[in-house]
């Protein structure tokens, strides 16, 4: 950005910019509002909140919000988890309540600043944890960044505003192929005629590898949940593990494999899955994913991946999903005695025909979308001196 623009840019600490409201709710049931909203009801580079629970859903102490006040999800920040509460209500404690302090940052300039690339590479920077990385308040508090001056902040914040929208209402057609692709492929898998047991289109299931992973590029890279939870492989989030070429071996992954979530604290994560592509380097899997071996003969792992992660299949998988110490889990004997529909190999290639028809279409959208985001961090990025 020209010097011109930044003569009048000044240097705020974060808590110059915004207060932390820290609203401890004990009870959720004594909250008196009807809202409860988790960082899994957050999307990424998203400040519109689509999704919510209610205070029954959930338990332990939560935080009261306010209606203009942003939730930033401060656990895996990586995940860029930021919103702009629409209502009243409560959220999770793994995320923070900020309010703008409008002398210095305009409320409705705030939220576009902390969805920047320079926000969030602090962020992350200052994030303390090796499981889950979280940003205490003091720390961020005591950050410094160069913000214009409220004029121009309004100026900026009616541009980003726009392609916010613009943005959002392609994320609707968005969500609505989405809904369209689900509901085709329910009614192709229940008129599939043939059901069977999972089991009788595998070759093998095989838990992963349960070494400890390091974040220092030490052996060979591992795919662990993150990578796997949205149905697509997310390298973003990336771990090795030092193991012998014997373990390496055996752990390794090829094309066509499938890999299943085991664990989680999350009941709606465990049983999520995807098909691993032609990988750029070799890798191996952890210990809370299962490895699905698909017999060539019987079924396209496409094909398989795709029905265990629609509703229907997932909803039997349910019933194999067994609680123990805070955790979900499935075991291979619940993943391969699950009923799946299972049509003849013509008719999977014509059902993944149509689906990939769908998810480009879907994709188009998803790219234009990312495309108007990238023109919301150019004029973002011009923040940074």
């Amino acid at each position: 950005m020209p010097e011109k623009f930044k003569k009048n840019w000044r240097t705020w600490r974060f808590d110059q910019m915004a207060v932390m409201v820290n609203d401890r709710i004990d009870n959720p049931a004594d909250a008196d509002v009807e809202h409860y909203v988790g960082l899994e009801h957050l999307d990424s580079d998203s400040l519109t909140i689509r999704r919510w629970g209610t205070p029954s859903d959930v338990e332990a102490t939560k935080l009261r919000f306010h209606k203009g006040d942003i939730i930033f999800g401060r656990r895996r920040v990586y995940q860029r988890k930021l919103a702009v509460a629409p209502f009243d209500g409560i959220c999770s404690a793994h995320a923070m309540v900020l309010r703008a302090r409008p002398e210095v940052a305009l409320p409705e300039f705030l939220p576009f600043f902390m969805q920047s690339d320079l926000f969030m590479e602090r962020a992350k920077q200052i994030s303390v944890g090796s499981l889950s990385p979280t940003i205490n308040w003091k720390t961020l508090a005591q950050e410094g960044f160069t913000l214009p001056p409220i004029e121009e902040q309004r100026r900026i914040a009616e541009m980003l505003a726009s392609l916010q929208l613009t943005m959002e209402n392609g994320r609707g057609v968005g969500e609505s192929l989405a809904a369209l692709l689900t509901s085709w492929l329910e009614v192709q898998l229940n008129d599939a005629g043939r059901v069977c047991p999972l089991g009788d289109v595998l070759r093998s299931t095989e838990y992963g590898c349960s070494t400890h992973a390091n974040s220092r590029r030490e052996g060979v890279p591992i795919l662990r949940i993150p990578n796997v939870l949205r149905g697509e492989l997310d390298l973003s989030d990336m771990k090795w593990v030092r193991l012998s070429e014997a373990e390496t071996t055996k752990y390794l992954l090829r094309p066509g494999d499938i890999l299943i979530v085991r664990t989680n604290g999350n009941p709606a994560y465990v049983g999520r899955c995807l098909v691993v592509p032609l990988l750029s380097e070799a890798m191996v899997y952890a210990s809370y994913l299962i490895r699905l071996v698909v017999d060539p003969s019987k079924a396209r792992p496409e094909y398989v991946a795709s029905a265990l992660n629609s509703p229907g299949v997932r909803r039997k998988l349910r019933g194999s999903v067994r609680s123990s110490a805070g955790n979900f889990n499935l075991n291979t004997e619940g993943i391969r005695s699950v009923e799946v529909p299972m049509p003849d190999i013509a008719e999977q290639d014509r059902i993944l025909c149509k689906l990939a028809a769908l998810k480009k279409t879907q994709n188009r959208c998803q790219e234009r979308c990312r495309e108007l985001a990238a023109m919301q961090q150019t004029v973002i990025g011009g923040l940074e001196l």
